[in-house]
């Protein structure tokens, strides 16, 4: 009977430990680096707010698409010298 009760202490001290290592890995787990803000700029045309790596350049501005950046070139079209 003695070495059926350490048994059972060896069996629940082993079970406890393995249980607490799992736990630990499962609750803290690797966190990924965040990405940087992003810079943002104004649509010339429309205003809506967008990252600068997809806006479109335009000889007035940035803007949201290749359609407002032609809608605001024909918009305002640049004086020519005559």
């Amino acid at each position: 009977m003695k070495y059926l009760i350490w048994l059972l202490v060896i069996v629940l001290a082993i079970w406890a430990y393995k249980r607490s290592r799992r736990t630990d890995a499962v609750a803290a787990p690797k966190k990924k680096p965040l990405a940087a803000p992003a810079n943002m700029l104004s649509c010339a045309h429309c205003g809506v707010h967008l990252p600068q790596d997809e806006a479109v350049a335009g000889e007035k501005g940035s803007y949201c698409s290749t359609e407002h950046r032609t809608a605001a070139q024909d918009r305002n079209p640049a004086s020519s010298p005559e």
